[in-house]
This record gives structure tokens, C-alpha cells and sequence, in this order.
């Protein structure tokens, strides 16, 4: 590696925008939430797909190979959706995305895009969101079918505990999952 000898200007790209390279046969509109489409090439969010960003102006390449075309995005900051059954206790909840156009509380198979930020009115809010952290919160809460009881502590297992060693393991897994779904929670 050499080291520079003389001034060298580069291209920088600023603020939270990104061209992605469209996928072949595809047109995405202003406003669009935009999906990867696994292969690299953005398209319509599809539930499932990887959140890249809203598209800030429409861009068809309908006519295009993959490629041919790049639709400029915003990869984070705070946008006002129609969310569905969205009220003002939920402010600071995930929020998915099953379409382009589509946005809602429920996990299922959905994309998460980001976080309600502020309540504007009913099905109506503000979402912050930040397509380099969307999809922290896809992470699928733990089933707790142990038969145990959440209580908080990992208890002992053993002799200690009255000899019953599957209620203490089925305890400690309960309070295991109880942990870590409540993590899951806290990231989406």
C-alpha cells in the first residue's frame, strides 16, 4: 500500500440515501417500501424480504434486465404510515411491513421496517426507521411449552430443591424464555 502523496478527491455520498440496482421487470413508485429480493436487486417490499429503504422517487424498469436501472431510497429517519389498528399505547412497538404499501403491528411473516416513534391518530403514526437495523426485530419469540413457571431466578438444580429436578429445569427454561422473548421485544 502506498501512502498519498498529493491531494486525492473523492465521491462521497451523504445523508441517508442509496441508487440500489433495480430487479429486471420491476417498477417501484415514490413512496414504496423496498424489499431485496435475495438475489441483491430491490423491488417491492414483499413480506419476508430484507427492508432497504422507501424509494424517494419512482423508477420503472419494467422493460430492464436486472440492473439496468436504480431507484434512489432513504435508508433511515421518520415517516408517517397508515399502520394497521394502530393506537396510542403503541409507541415504541415493531412495526412490519407485508407489501410496499402495507404496514402493521404483527410479526407473522412480515419485514420489520422500524419502531412507532409518535401516535398521530388511530391507524395513523409516525415510524422511525433504519434499514441498517430493520430486521433486528424479526428475530421469533421463544414457545415455552416446559410447563414451567417464570419467577425470575434460575434455581438449583439437585437434591436442594426437594428432589423434584424436572420442576427446577422446567423452571429455569420457562425463565430462560420469559429472558429472552423479552429481549426479542426490546431489539424489534
Amino acid at each position: 500500500m502506498t501512502a498519498l502523496t498529493k491531494d486525492t478527491p473523492r465521491d462521497y455520498e451523504t445523508g441517508e440515501r442509496n441508487a440500489l440496482p433495480i430487479a429486471a421487470n420491476t417498477t417501484l413508485y415514490e413512496g414504496a417500501a423496498v424489499g431485496d429480493n435475495g438475489a441483491g436487486y430491490a423491488r417491492p417490499l414483499a413480506a419476508g424480504d430484507k427492508f432497504r429503504g422507501f424509494a424517494v422517487v419512482g423508477e420503472d424498469n419494467a422493460a430492464g434486465s436486472a440492473g439496468d436501472a436504480r431507484v434512489l431510497v432513504r435508508e433511515a429517519g421518520k415517516v408517517q404510515l397508515a399502520i394497521a389498528g394502530l393506537a396510542i399505547t403503541d409507541v415504541g412497538k415493531p412495526v412490519y411491513a407485508s407489501d410496499d404499501a402495507t404496514f402493521t403491528l404483527t410479526q407473522g411473516t412480515n419485514s420489520h421496517i422500524g419502531r412507532v416513534h409518535r401516535f398521530v391518530s388511530s391507524g395513523v403514526g409516525i415510524v422511525a426507521f433504519d434499514c441498517r437495523r430493520a430486521g433486528l426485530g424479526a428475530l421469533a419469540e421463544l414457545t415455552d411449552n416446559s410447563g414451567g413457571v417464570a419467577d425470575g431466578t434460575i434455581a438449583v438444580v439437585g437434591a436442594t430443591n426437594g428432589g423434584d429436578v424436572s420442576a427446577a429445569i422446567n423452571g429455569n427454561f420457562a425463565d430462560l424464555a420469559a429472558k429472552v422473548n423479552a429481549l426479542v421485544r426490546m431489539i424489534g
